[in-house]
């Protein structure tokens, strides 16, 4: 390859978030939009070579030293993530078009931070060494933590805080594996390598493959986030703007689930199978947890936030049940509650925009004053409760058919999440859509949906019905992971992969 098309998709909004260091007040928003919209070009183009067969990888020393590379490389898990991103982005800007300054931060430095943000989290989901990896994956707490204390509620600053301490404390957990990985590459090659292809080869003793694995598996259950360190991600998503909490859990978070796979079972695979059984254990109580929470939640923005907990832990199951079915659910688990979960957060973003508050018993009869508003509301919550026909619904199902391949108990434990699902959104629904309409839905809901807003939710809509009806556009994409994940921890499906990937 003469163009290194890896390393030009995250330098084009590492790019814009410099341009926009310039005074250009008036214009900020149209350029971060230009370069958003310019990165998403590439990210297709990367899209279409890849699954035309070109093999996208580059490597180039960058700290011989310590055995480490400027190495990035696309697979199928890596693309779906990175083509989530870079949809998701452009998203947010245009449905933060209108947010104000806050004190000295200006909207011009939150366009800044998030294309920065996207920048470090495309070569988080690319970078093929650990060490290039671990600091990537530090880095975008950087300008998550500014967007978040920046921008949102009164108590924003303590969310920041607290959603920084969380996720450094897991990034030293993790940093302590790093360098052990450094030492046995060390001591087992002659010199020390974090490139993923040589340390796959590590025979690593027992006992200390099991601890270095749990210094990853710690920091992506923080990120994750999962019962019992999720308590930063309520808190957060309740104080951040909608958008911002848009880019923490769509993007952010699937760090953790990206993590699992790609690091914990690909490097640690005896270890993997180790711990399975407490992850499933933890991974039901996230489950039923994380929808019991929802349901008792009285803030939308915290209700939102308690149903990705129970999410993640659906992902989290498919990993653990080791199988491919399950496997291929959890990654296009990612990516569907990437695409439901901004559409709830930015519908809601709009409903508050009206009514100034997030509480629902401050909401009533809105489907009569705005009822496209409503629609989307109604799609985007019945695409969180995994209704078929909608995208959710399959990656659901497949991480419920490759759990009951292998563990039918626990199957059967994990679909009261579904069941709950339905109670918490319906619930929500109901509360704040139906019903006489209220003095103050009848004060502040005097507009529906104006053509930006629509612009705002069509695209999300689209994804989660196309995905819905035609699952195997990422299907077929994933299937190589994941064979090649099975391939690694060594262990061979109960029964036949269901529908053989989707083909």
């Amino acid at each position: 390859m003469t163009i290194p098309w890896l390393t030009l998709l995250g330098l084009v909004p590492l790019v814009g978030a410099g341009a926009l260091l310039l005074p250009i007040k008036e214009l900020a928003r149209y350029l971060g939009m230009f370069f958003a919209l310019l990165t998403a070009a590439v990210g297709v183009g990367v899209a279409v070579m890849h699954t035309s067969g070109v093999a996208l990888a580059e490597q180039a020393a960058w700290m011989p030293a310590f055995g480490a590379w400027w190495a990035l490389n696309l697979d199928g898990m890596g693309l779906v993530m990175v083509l989530l991103t870079v949809i998701l982005v452009p998203v947010v800007l245009l449905a933060e078009w209108k947010l104000e300054g806050i004190g000295r931060w200006t909207p011009q430095a939150f366009v800044a931070l998030v294309l920065l943000l996207e920048s470090l989290s495309v070569y988080t989901f690319l970078a093929a060494d650990v060490l290039l990896f671990y600091l990537f994956f530090e880095a975008t707490l950087i300008p998550m933590y500014f967007l978040i204390g920046g921008f949102g509620g009164p108590q924003r600053a303590r969310a920041a805080t607290k959603f920084l301490l969380f996720s450094l404390a897991g990034g030293l957990v993790m940093l302590i594996s790093v360098i052990g990985l450094y030492a046995y590459s060390l001591r087992i090659f002659g010199t020390p390598s974090y490139l993923l292809a040589d340390l796959v080869k590590l025979a690593l003793p027992t006992d200390v493959g099991r601890w270095l694995m749990l210094g990853f598996l710690i920091a992506f259950i923080v990120k994750a986030p999962m019962v019992p360190v999720h308590t930063w991600l309520p808190t957060a998503t309740e104080q951040a703007t909608p958008g911002t909490s848009v880019l923490l859990v769509g993007i952010l978070d699937k760090i953790g689930t990206f993590g699992m796979i790609k690091f914990c079972l690909g490097l640690f695979p005896e270890a993997s199978a180790w711990v399975a059984p407490a992850m499933v254990v933890l991974a039901l109580i996230s489950i039923i947890y994380g929808a019991v929470a929802a349901i008792g939640s009285s803030d939308l923005l915290r209700l939102i936030a308690y149903t990705s907990v129970s999410h993640f832990g659906f992902m989290v199951l498919g990993i653990y049940t080791f199988t491919s079915t399950g496997i291929s659910g959890s990654i296009f688990y990612m990516l569907n509650h990437g695409f439901s979960t901004a559409a709830l957060f930015l519908v809601v973003g709009m409903l508050i925009a009206r009514r100034g508050s997030s509480r629902v018993s401050d909401f009533g009869g809105v489907d009569k004053a705005t009822p496209v508003l409503s629609g989307f509301f109604l799609v985007a919550g019945l695409s969180g409760l995994a209704l078929p026909g909608l995208s959710s619904f399959v990656s659901e199902f497949m991480v419920m058919a490759g759990t009951w391949s292998r563990q039918p108990v626990i199957a059967a434990i994990s679909t009261l999440g579904t069941v709950l699902a339905a109670v918490y959104i319906l619930l929500m629904y109901q509360r704040t859509m139906t019903g006489p309409v209220t003095e103050a839905t009848a004060t502040h809901f005097t507009a529906d949906a104006s053509f930006r807003e629509k612009w705002v939710a069509a695209p999300l809509i689209a994804a989660v019905l196309l995905l819905g009806f035609v699952p195997s556009l990422a299907l077929n994409v994933i299937a190589p992971t994941t064979q090649q994940t099975m391939s690694q921890i060594g262990i061979s499906d109960p029964v036949a992969p269901l529908g053989e990937e989707a083909k």
